[in-house]
């Protein structure tokens, strides 16, 4: 373990002297406003729910090449639909029972052999057919509840960070001396059974990145997405080492970006969080701790960084389509807008049919929004894809 740190701290250093990518807060970054039909294909697509079965209120949770999968945060029922957005089928296994899930807090499908994996909050996943089915069980490794941090990694295994270690060893360790060594593991587990297939940890400064009350309480930070999935692998993103890597089966862990300075070295403190690496661009957040607050409740900034060029700015994007609209353009984990390859953003009925009375709309999103009734129909989801 310690050779694999070395080792890669190696690489870290020299890729780093070879103009690693990285992001200096410090600097002042100029805002950039952009349509964003200048650097993407936008598609707009409304789930139809002519039968009352699909209308739903949650979000998707995963995209396929054939299919769009939903969970309804009321009923706790999956529901399947096609690319073009039509009804395909749906179940519901919510329960206590061996065979059930307490509710699907996460659900990832692998359209190839119509395996459904539903994640809750305990130390298992559920696997499903498409028509509900029950499959089989996977146990995760050390109680681990991958409920945030998980991605299909390839058809035989998913990649996922163990969340759940990690806040018992901040509670056991915080208190005590900083030279503490903590890791961020992450783990490669099969599809079948749920066995181990890789295991990878970082070494981290012992940094906690949530909250600590006048009491001396830690609540732990939301929204960290640590995992992301990749064309070549899944990038691995750890704040507490300022570092994003790419991780490939079978290869060396391989740093792609840094913030500077880091996080240890600021005050306030200012992590790096929500890396995407889409098309051309490069999209990051950067969340600042100050005393007793959240970060997320202080002000983030939002960095795109051209791959190209080179080019760093803050920007702030809006819909050629929607006159005045600004796109929140984050990619909070807890949302989930990137998904398995996909950027999707929910934009909500109510305010689209009040934007198309004030004639704010144009184009295809006018049309969409022209047939919708915001009582009988789904929110409109905008798919996009980077150029």
């Amino acid at each position: 373990m310690m050779l694999f740190f070395f080792a890669t701290s190696c690489l870290q250093e020299k890729q780093t002297k070879n103009d690693l990518a990285y992001i200096d807060v410090r600097k002042r970054v100029p805002e950039k406003e952009i349509f964003l039909t200048d650097i993407a294909e936008v598609t707009y697509l409304c789930l139809n729910s002519d039968d009352d079965d699909y209308l739903y209120k949650g979000r998707i949770h995963s995209i396929t090449e054939n299919t769009i999968v939903v969970c309804d945060e009321v009923s706790g029922s999956v529901l399947f639909f096609t690319k073009e957005g039509n009804p395909r089928s749906r179940f519901n296994r919510k329960g206590q029972g061996p065979e059930e899930y307490l509710f699907p807090m996460r659900v990832l499908f692998d359209e190839t052999t119509d395996d459904v994996f539903v994640m809750d909050q305990r130390d298992r996943t559920q696997v499903y057919s498409s028509t509900g089915m029950y499959k089989r069980k996977l146990t995760m490794p050390q109680g681990a509840a991958p409920v945030n941090n998980i991605v299909s990694y390839d058809d035989s295994s998913l990649f996922f960070y163990d969340e759940n270690i990690v806040l018992k060893r901040i509670a056991a360790d915080y208190h005590k001396s900083a030279d503490s060594i903590w890791f961020s593991p992450f783990y490669r587990i099969s599809k079948q059974d749920g066995a181990v297939l890789d295991y990878v940890e970082l070494q981290m400064a012992p940094l906690f990145l949530g909250m600590i009350t006048q009491e001396g309480d830690k609540i732990p930070p939301r929204g960290i997405n640590r995992i992301v999935k990749s064309k070549e692998g899944v990038f691995v993103c750890n704040p507490e080492s300022d570092t994003v890597f790419l991780y490939r089966k079978d290869q060396p862990l391989l740093p792609v970006l840094y913030k500077t300075p880091s996080a240890a070295s600021t005050d306030p403190m200012t992590y790096l969080n929500n890396f995407a690496d889409e098309g051309n661009y490069q999209f990051m957040e950067v969340y600042t701790v100050a005393g007793n607050e959240f970060a997320a409740q202080l002000p983030v900034k939002y960095y795109m960084r051209n791959k190209n060029t080179g080019e760093v700015v803050q920007p702030k994007i809006f819909l050629p389509d929607y006159k005045g609209k600004e796109v929140d353009f984050s990619f909070r984990s807890a949302r989930r807008e990137y998904v398995n390859g996909h950027v999707y953003f929910e934009l909500d009925l109510i305010e689209l049919k009040q934007a198309d009375r004030d004639n704010k709309l144009i184009g295809e999103l006018k049309e969409l929004v022209a047939t919708l009734n915001e009582d009988e129909d789904n929110n409109v989801f905008m798919l996009v894809d980077f150029k």
